[in-house]
């Protein structure tokens, strides 16, 4: 059973008949079928069904020379509602299924973001015409939770907001320089750094630590498409799965600078989600790639 699959409204399903069905009703009904050959001739396709707004499941496998398909994997799914980033991309298929992950060096996180990637059919379409590298693109990000919270905002005023947008363009330029090579810039990173973590380790004995870190994104776990992250809500709806009835909250978020979508199931998430308010919780995080000039 996929772990994230209760993130866009399938809880109940707990044994492997009631999945099965989930996947066949998913293939005979789908909205949206892709299928590409790959470089040995193998007919690869993926069937998408979308279950509410944004949220769905997609299965992918192969057909076999008598034209039947075979299934190798699924995963659940949330569409990302807009771009992310414009940074370099490169993409690397897993060993044990025929799916791919990407990775981003963004400079806004401090860490390298791994995704996995969504739109596999037209990756592979380009790589079969060997057009890499591809100028141009654009990654859209969205994430699953199945555990998460909303926290209040940090209350600033408009100089102090400024102020810290300031600062986070002043870091990002260093973190730009020295990915050049800049020695500069590598030896001001260093020096913030360690005078963040002595005011932090001050202030922390005396304050709870969600009132200092307004947003933060790091690794979790040992899989590395999931992230530990904290970010602010700027927008938010929720839908309700046609197949269970489940209900599920989509948000849009802003963490570190970057903006990603999440979705996680109502009964999985501790508060209200609204504007301004934060998302604390783990996701698994999905990207869809925007290639120039594709249908």
């Amino acid at each position: 059973m996929h772990k994230f699959l209760r993130a866009v409204g399938f809880s109940q399903i707990k044994n492997r008949k009631e999945l099965t069905t989930l996947i066949t009703s998913s293939i005979q009904n789908s909205d949206k079928r892709a299928y590409v050959s790959n470089s040995e001739g193998i007919l690869l396709a993926e069937f998408c069904r979308d279950y509410a707004d944004g949220i769905g499941l997609a299965v992918c496998g192969e057909f076999d020379e008598e034209d039947k398909f075979i299934y190798e994997y699924y995963y659940p799914y949330l569409i990302p509602s807009a771009v992310s980033t414009e940074e370099d991309l490169n993409v690397e298929r897993h060993a044990a299924t025929y799916s791919y992950a990407g990775v981003c060096n963004e400079p806004r996180l401090g860490v390298t973001l791994i995704f996995y990637l969504q739109n596999i059919i037209p990756y592979v379409k380009y790589e079969n015409e060997d057009k890499f590298p591809i100028k141009g693109t654009t990654l859209n990000l969205s994430a699953l939770s199945v555990k998460g919270q909303i926290l209040m905002p940090i209350a600033k005023t408009e100089e102090e907001k400024e102020a810290a947008k300031k600062k986070l363009n002043y870091r990002n330029k260093l973190i730009n320089n020295a990915r050049r090579g800049d020695e500069t810039a590598i030896e001001s990173l260093t020096l913030d750094d360690m005078d963040l973590y002595t005011t932090l380790s001050k202030k922390i004995r005396k304050q709870d630590i969600y009132s200092l870190v307004d947003t933060y994104f790091m690794p979790y776990g040992v899989e590395c498409d999931q992230y530990s992250v904290l970010g602010e809500v700027i927008d938010a709806r929720k839908v309700t799965n046609s197949y269970t009835g489940e209900n599920v909250h989509i948000m849009r978020i802003n963490c570190n600078e970057l903006e990603f979508d999440v979705c996680i199931n109502e009964a999985d998430l501790l508060g209200e989600p609204a504007v301004g308010r934060r998302f604390k919780g783990n996701i698994w995080m999905q990207g869809f790639i925007n290639f120039p000039n594709a249908n």
